[in-house]
């Protein structure tokens, strides 16, 4: 099964940024134990962008030849019509997730433009989120 993580912007500071919201551990180490976790159950990809429209495309590229996807789409959440269009689109099942519990922050950020074309959105389990949507990608 392919599977494709897709984190938005500021994401690829994780480890780095505010860890007081969202830890201390870079994404490239927490995707390494997902990669060996599931190696032979899945064939994970990663990919990260600060900037909306290459978002767009790589959900484009892998929309309609990948099993899943599970994307943090950062602050584009909260903003962004045309990833959630581009979501709407196309033929993977998509799991959002959220590191931090976005409904304990700001009001703004309560709302998902996107979450209502997912499978799923997860929030506030950390970067366990994303094993999470793996697993239930997984379970069909």
């Amino acid at each position: 099964m392919k599977i494709q993580i897709i984190n938005g912007p500021n994401l690829n500071l994780l480890g780095r940024r505010e860890p007081g919201i969202y830890g201390s551990r870079s994404f490239e180490e927490y995707f390494s134990e997902l990669k060996d976790k599931y190696a032979g159950v899945a064939e994970l990809e990663y990919y990260q962008s600060n900037v909306e429209g290459e978002l767009i495309n790589k959900l484009h590229e892998v929309g309609f030849s990948y099993e899943g996807i599970v994307i943090n789409m950062g602050a584009y959440t909260h903003t962004s019509v045309a990833i959630a269009d581009a979501i709407a689109g196309i033929k993977a099942p998509v799991i959002e997730v959220h590191i931090s519990n976005i409904y304990a922050r700001e009001e703004f950020r309560h709302v998902s433009l996107s979450g209502r074309n997912c499978k799923g959105v997860l929030t506030g389990f950390g970067l366990d989120g994303y094993r999470l949507a793996i697993e239930n990608l997984l379970a069909g």
